[in-house]
């Protein structure tokens, strides 16, 4: 079911909502850029995301095919959430990462399915060799 949930980088400038059903499960990639800020995120459709402070606090970084927006607080630098234009998750989505989540409960997050994805080597449907790092 899904819940309201209010997210923000460390230093509160960027603050968002967001309708997430943490049940439906979340992920763990093993690409670069989320091995190294240790993302663990869910995906939300536009209408389930607000931005609700802070559009000018956030920069915008993108590589490799330049598919998805990795936005942080140009302030203290988290990545609170990041969106992509996606075919195949259906067009736009946001990526949040759950760590940021405000009022999350503890237990939710210890009960809300992880599913590992192979993004260092583009293979999205399958879970990497190894995930004990992620």
């Amino acid at each position: 079911m899904k819940k309201t949930y209010t997210g923000s980088c460390h230093c509160g400038a960027v603050r968002y909502e967001a309708d997430i059903d943490l049940g439906e499960g979340t992920f763990k990639c093993n690409c670069s850029i989320c091995s190294k800020t240790r993302n663990w995120l869910t995906t939300v459709k536009p209408q389930d995301f607000r931005l609700i402070e802070g559009e000018t606090a956030l920069q915008d970084y993108q590589f490799g095919i330049k598919r998805i927006h990795h936005l942080f607080c140009r302030h203290c630098g988290i990545h609170s959430f990041g969106w992509g234009d996606l075919p195949e998750l259906g067009g736009k989505v946001y990526a949040v990462n759950v760590n940021c989540l405000d009022n999350v409960d503890p237990a939710e997050l210890v009960s809300a399915p992880v599913t590992y994805v192979d993004g260092q080597n583009d293979n999205w449907s399958a879970p990497p060799l190894e995930i004990r790092h992620l």
